[in-house]
């Protein structure tokens, strides 16, 4: 019946159907990790991560699922004792009656995810993956990180204020290696950690790599290498908040093809680890 509400395990199965978790990476640790899959769902939140300030959220909201990211037991415990952010985070989404979902690597390759939704943020057109996958579970059209094009060439620095603009606020902002006056078109992106990935941005032909998360060895010996492609490096929960919104659309289309409804919310907590930036008095440094 149309309006009726949908249940966990109904989103559940939309989630791994355009994120099969059989393509996460084997290091990974996706699907649900606190809820039954039987219980109703009216109301959902989606979140980079499951913080203290994410999981309160989703209490308040009277969600009863939040949707995220970043796995919250990526590594082993022992303990979800509340001496721990952890275990606070776990029994307030239990007290809570919060189901916990995470898609991560998953998500981060295949169609209407991270990184092409980071390319579609920036204004790319004529998108392809970076790099392929050759998983025989992933989507058609799946991949790691996106390349394509700017409608129009622009200047690099007008490209870094553009994304900037387009990407939630941080402290750090757009790192920018390379000559701003520098004119760019093609343009390489991989949400969150990529400088794995700095080789095939340069053999994609990009003008600019636009990543997060990018150290300082690897970033000053590939840019000694060659001038292009320039560097732009966001923070990691910027690059990879900008999923959130098509997620949220995602699940209710999804929803609504079953005659369903579900109402979807994107947290606009920032879970950046970094809070503020401090700059040298001017005449302080040579």
């Amino acid at each position: 019946m149309a309006g009726e509400a949908d249940t966990v395990g109904a989103l559940l199965a939309d989630l791994k159907r355009r994120y099969p978790p059989s393509t996460a990476q084997d290091w990974d640790a996706v699907g649900l990790v606190v809820g039954d899959p039987t219980r109703p769902v009216r109301r959902v939140l989606c979140a980079v991560e499951a913080t203290e300030a994410t999981a309160a959220e989703a209490v308040e909201l009277a969600a009863d699922l939040l949707v995220v990211h970043h796995p919250l037991l990526l590594r082993g415990v022992t303990s979800i004792a509340e001496t721990t952010a952890k275990g606070r985070i776990l029994t307030g989404l239990v007290r809570g009656g919060v189901a916990l979902y995470a898609a991560h690597t998953n998500a981060d390759d295949a169609p209407g995810g991270v990184s092409e939704s980071l390319a579609e943020a920036v204004g790319l057109v004529d998108l392809e993956p970076l790099v392929p996958s050759s998983h025989p579970d992933s989507l058609a059209g799946s991949g790691t990180g996106r390349v394509g094009r700017l409608p129009v060439p622009t200047t690099l620095e007008a490209f870094a204020r553009h994304v900037a603009s387009v990407l939630p606020a941080t402290a750090q902002g757009i790192r920018i290696a390379g000559a701003r006056e520098g004119v760019v078109e093609r343009i390489a992106v991989c949400g969150g950690s990529g400088d794995s990935y700095l080789e095939a941005a340069r053999a994609s032909g990009a003008d600019v790599y636009l990543t997060a998360d990018l150290r300082h060895h690897p970033a000053t010996d590939f840019r000694a290498a060659a001038d292009r492609p320039f560097l732009l490096d966001a923070a990691h929960w910027a690059s990879e908040w900008v999923w959130l919104p098509n997620l949220a659309d995602q699940l209710r289309r999804d929803a609504a093809a079953r005659g369903t409804t579900v109402e979807v919310h994107v947290s606009t907590e920032r879970t950046d680890a970094w809070t503020d930036v401090a700059h040298a008095t001017r005449g302080v440094n040579p």
